[in-house]
């Protein structure tokens, strides 16, 4: 059972609104601010294909869905919240607006997540003049509602405390927190990505491979190896029955040849725009991206459900958060909805110290800039 009580999201784009859904659907109450006029609109999509991918997990029926409120200002929406999640654009001086305004409105126990996939929280905190000590990066991976991870960094002036909490709340939604031991830009996920991401653009931009034939390349090979067992699974079980020091014995000198361009970036001119802009209209053969997320939102269900099986049927990897989760939204579906006054309650935190109320008032013998596992 989620230990949110109400919760705000600053932002309803993609990611935004992703968080909205996930929430939502675990039966929480959000208010949100986007100055967007269509910011309705679009979080109406994204409930939609979240609903759908839902009723294929739940068969026998949803929770019932916490309240949205579309909120005037971010005072208004932070106002009563005791979890905030910032998902605006990734400008520091846009984050430092948005930011100090949380903090000066927002309830001093609340918990604040930022959905940022690059920036340092301690350079966001330096906008908090109140309670700096309570934000922490949660960084999810698209779709927020199905994909589980989420990576948490806290700043200098992040209590260890609130770094606990956070990954409570998160865990309380279905999700699956890792903290990222030391503060760096782009964390981790991202910085992978960002080395994939250097390497495809340069084999598409010299001529290699088209953007279709590089998809291909992923989606028929490591690219479902990773789904399951990640990297170095992968590569422990490749170096046979000597396992990892073997495979970084036979594979280890490859790194020095000059294999790969990762430390340079090809310039983003209209040809390379165009060209990969191009090749991936063709590849979409004429399919929307709400039908491409439709086929993705399938798929990542099927490959979690799939999972949810493994090991015995106690479920492998993903699968086995999938199995958990959906065991939790399914008790919470069962539970009549208790009213008062018309509108629906929601559950109270199961303990106090699961309230940020401590993660941001610790005793004074703590120091700021300490972090839980050597995070910065």
């Amino acid at each position: 059972m989620s230990i949110i009580n109400k919760a705000a999201a600053i932002g309803g784009g993609v990611i935004g609104a992703g968080w909205v859904a996930r929430l939502l659907l675990n039966g929480i109450d959000v208010s949100i601010f986007d100055p967007d006029p269509e910011a309705s609109r679009k979080v109406s999509e994204v409930m939609k294909g979240a609903r759908r991918a839902y009723k294929q997990m739940l068969p026998g029926g949803l929770p019932k869905e916490g309240k949205l409120t579309f909120a005037k200002t971010i005072a208004e929406a932070v106002a009563d919240a005791d979890f905030i999640q910032e998902s605006v654009p990734e400008r520091l001086d846009l984050k430092h607006k948005v930011l100090a305004e949380i903090d000066a409105h927002a309830p001093a126990n609340a918990i604040v997540g930022s959905s940022t996939s690059g920036i340092k929280p301690t350079d966001m905190q330096v906008a908090m003049k109140k309670h700096p000590e309570r934000l922490v990066v949660g960084h999810p991976f698209n779709p927020v509602y199905l994909l589980p991870l989420v990576e948490i960094v806290g700043g200098q002036q992040t209590f260890p405390e609130a770094i606990e909490v956070a990954k409570e709340i998160y865990a309380s939604i279905g999700m699956k927190p890792v903290v990222v031991r030391k503060e760096i830009e782009a964390f981790v996920g991202d910085r992978l990505l960002e080395a994939a991401w250097r390497e495809a653009l340069w084999l598409v931009k010299d001529g290699i491979c088209t953007v279709e034939e590089l998809d291909d390349i992923m989606r028929y090979s490591f690219g479902l190896r990773w789904a399951q067992m990640g990297m170095f699974q992968v590569y422990r079980v490749a170096g046979g029955e000597a396992g990892m020091r073997h495979f970084m014995a036979q594979f280890g000198p490859c790194l020095k040849w000059p294999w790969t361009k990762l430390m340079d970036v090809p310039e983003f001119n209209d040809e390379l725009v165009d060209l990969i802009a191009t090749q991936s209209d063709e590849q979409a053969n004429g399919l929307s991206i709400r039908e491409l997320e439709k086929i993705r939102d399938d798929n990542l269900v099927a490959i979690m459900e799939a999972l949810s099986k493994q090991n015995k049927g106690k479920g492998w990897g993903a699968g086995a958060l999938h199995k958990d989760y959906t065991k939790q939204l399914a008790k919470l579906a069962a539970k009549p909805a208790a009213k008062a006054d018309g509108k629906a309650k929601t559950a109270k935190p199961a303990k106090k110290a699961a309230k940020p109320a401590k993660a941001v008032k610790p005793a004074k013998t703590e120091k700021p800039k300490k972090k839980s596992g050597k995070k910065g």
